[in-house]
């Protein structure tokens, strides 16, 4: 029977074999059509295309980064919320989807970083949005589309601008740009605000990503108190039609905990 939704594996939470490319073998093995991972620099981009196409595997997304020494890359900066920073932050996104180009990405992630000190929330926030505004140009004519993810302050990112997917909605709404987006992921709103299947459904227009862990401990579906059956077949009948991203850190065999999802979704 196919899966209700798409998957696609964090190739950098969920396996951990060495050398990294060969964690896509582990994505074939278990049957999943895609995989993501996080920053892009730094990695053998040529040695990925070979052996995705050779797996054919499609790649999902990847997060938003530059090969210049900007300090972008430290996304704990906060570089989206700064206004002098807006020419790196757009150079990244334009730099980010020649790459996505590359691989056949159709999303990239991107994190607003932690609030600044000192600085009005108010003004950080018209900083996000202006950025964001100056970045849709270059994704609309890539083709590529931007996911913004909020995450959670309570338990792993403690000073982080972003938590409410509600605020995050209204960001993308601002921005006004169909490929500009929210990465909704179901474990940190879990944590922040719960209500999951309601706000997703209400919302699905405005998702460009989805990401999976159980909580507590961010663990695979299966382990927490999240009913990811009841939650993937929401997604499904949603009519969304994009990857469902699992990132979670596995208590066993990673090949084992992927089967598992894959027989909830």
């Amino acid at each position: 029977m196919a899966n209700k939704v798409r998957l696609s594996c964090c190739v950098e939470m969920v396996i951990h074999t060495d050398p990294w490319v060969d964690r896509l073998d582990v994505v074939a093995q278990v049957g999943m059509p895609a995989f993501e991972f996080w920053g892009w620099p730094g990695k053998d981009l040529d040695a990925i295309k070979r052996k995705m196409d050779r797996l054919g595997l499609q790649l999902s997304i990847f997060s938003v980064g530059t090969a210049a020494d900007s300090g972008y890359n430290d996304w704990r900066r906060g570089a989206w919320l700064n206004p002098e920073m807006r020419s790196a932050c757009v150079d990244a996104v334009r730099e980010s989807c020649k790459v996505a180009k590359q691989l056949g990405s159709p999303s990239l992630i991107v994190t607003c970083g932690n609030e600044i000190p000192g600085v009005p929330r108010e003004e950080q926030r018209r900083s996000l949005v202006d950025g964001l505004k100056a970045a849709a140009p270059v994704l609309e004519d890539a083709g590529i589309t931007m996911c913004l993810e909020p995450l959670n302050v309570l338990v792993d990112h403690r000073g982080y601008f972003l938590a409410s997917s509600a605020e995050a909605f209204e960001i993308v709404r601002e921005v006004g740009s169909p490929r500009v987006k929210v990465l909704y992921d179901i474990y940190h709103q879990q944590i922040t605000e719960g209500n999951l299947i309601a706000t997703i459904t209400a919302s699905i227009g405005l998702i460009g990503h989805f990401h999976v862990a159980d909580v507590p401990g961010r663990h695979e579906p299966g382990t927490g108190e999240i009913n990811y059956a009841n939650v993937f077949d929401a997604i499904a009948k949603s009519g969304y039609q994009h990857y469902v991203g699992l990132e979670y850190s596995p208590t066993r065999d990673a090949a084992e905990t992927l089967r598992g999802v894959m027989a909830l979704a």
